[in-house]
């Protein structure tokens, strides 16, 4: 399913073309700021900008004797700009120069295309939020009736977490869009600063002030790491709609379409298979989370022990966080949502949600907390456990009626009382 949904252009940023490719250009830099400092002939590097190239097939066939794939990849570069020019490429590089700023360069392309659909997914919540904005629901806490919300209010509590989430991630690509250009252990050995200033300016990234042979990896745990807590968010957003499309509360779902099925035995069954899809695959990203905290701790100045789990956790948390904001974008965007079932799923325990407001209007007019408390607690129990009417209790109630009459106990079965400071709560969003 991911395979097939891939947008081309996430997709192609972790090709293995586009790797190489990005790989070369950062070659061909170093070749220009090497020629800029007189340590190479300008004609070489002009040379290596106008043949360079590469066949990724001839690149597998030399690492097969080499292997090592910046080696062989150099080599095959070398073979397209010819031997006179070819000399002058990687001079004085070490791999992981090329590797880590290309990958820093990945990343910064990833995040700005997972920025874009925070975005767009951030602009479908804000609508629906004001859409929902003034629709009563009953709000649960551990899965059990509190008092009423609004649907919008739901909504506008996604919507800032995303906005957070954007915040988060604004941060994690500042923190990869670095490169580094100073040699096998960091020391610029044989290579002038200038080269990696050069190079960084040219792709938009940020030289590191510091490094071993590699960028460090704390770099990338926060990364991958922020990948999942918005992997977390989308989880949450869609298991609250599972929660709302179950069959007993059913006050919202997914969108089924006409020619939509499913399941193969029941012709009745509208299941959430989109949410629990997204649930599912944010499990994946906490599962690469984890594998990008033990790439922080290598041995000296590098080993190459994080490389393989890179080649797989890196591509994969930013092609799964794409297809999970498309997921969840379209979800929220063509939601059912069921206002009439609200409201019965609100009135079904017959006003125990205003039991709050009984308790402190007693309280207010002068009534002990603790026994006004218990006195609302009777009824309430009454209600669930033998159905009794919770508001006739409460009105036929001697202590009570000390303090409140009927008509004012009728006067607190109001939802939208309770509700009076929606628009101050979302007016912090601008809604």
């Amino acid at each position: 399913m991911i395979a097939r949904y891939t947008r081309e252009e996430i997709g192609h940023i972790w090709s293995e073309r586009n790797e190489f490719d990005t790989m070369l250009l950062v070659e061909i830099l170093a070749s220009e700021a090497q020629a800029e400092l007189g340590n190479i002939p300008k004609e070489a590097a002009r040379a290596i900008r106008e043949k360079a190239n590469f066949d990724v097939e001839r690149i597998h066939e030399i690492e097969k004797e080499t292997n090592h794939d910046i080696i062989s990849f150099v080599t095959a570069v070398g073979e397209y700009v010819g031997p006179e020019a070819a000399k002058y490429i990687h001079l004085g590089l070490t791999s992981t120069d090329v590797k880590d700023t290309a990958l820093g360069y990945l990343m910064k392309q990833s995040c700005d295309i997972l920025l874009e659909g925070l975005r767009k997914f951030h602009d479908v919540l804000r609508r629906r939020a004001i859409e929902f904005k003034n629709t009563p629901m009953i709000g649960r806490t551990h899965g059990i009736h509190g008092e009423p919300i609004t649907f919008g209010l739901k909504l506008c509590l996604w919507m800032a977490e995303i906005e957070r989430d954007i915040e988060r991630l604004e941060q994690a690509r500042k923190n990869v869009a670095v490169g580094k250009v100073s040699g096998a252990v960091g020391t610029y050995s044989n290579i002038d600063p200038f080269v990696e200033q050069y190079v960084c300016e040219k792709l938009g990234l940020e030289p590191v002030k510091i490094a071993t042979q590699v960028v460090q990896r704390d770099r990338h745990a926060q990364f991958v790491s922020t990948i999942a807590v918005i992997g977390g968010t989308l989880d949450r957003i869609a298991l609250e709609i599972r929660h709302l499309q179950r069959t007993e509360v059913r006050e919202a779902e997914e969108y089924f379409s006409p020619k939509q099925k499913g399941s193969s035995a029941m012709p009745h069954k509208r299941n959430p298979i989109t949410c629990e899809r997204i649930c599912g695959l944010a499990r994946v990203l906490r599962g690469h989370a984890q594998a990008a905290f033990e790439d922080q701790a290598l041995w000296h100045e590098r080993d190459i022990s994080h490389s393989s789990v890179e080649r797989v956790i890196l591509p994969d948390a930013t092609i799964i966080l794409d297809y999970m904001l498309h997921l969840t974008t379209r979800t929220i965007d063509k939601l059912l949502v069921y206002p009439e079932n609200m409201m019965k799923n609100l009135n079904l325990t017959g006003g125990l949600c205003f039991s709050q407001t009984i308790l402190t209007n007693l309280v207010e007019k002068g009534a002990v907390r603790d026994e006004a408390y218990r006195w609302v607690q009777r009824h309430a129990m009454a209600r669930w456990l033998e159905g009794k009417d919770f508001a006739e209790g409460l009105k036929s109630d001697a202590d009570i009626a000390k303090f409140m009459t009927a008509e004012e106990i009728d006067a607190c079965f109001d939802p939208f009382a309770l509700l009076k400071h929606v628009d101050t709560i979302m007016g912090r969003f601008g809604l």
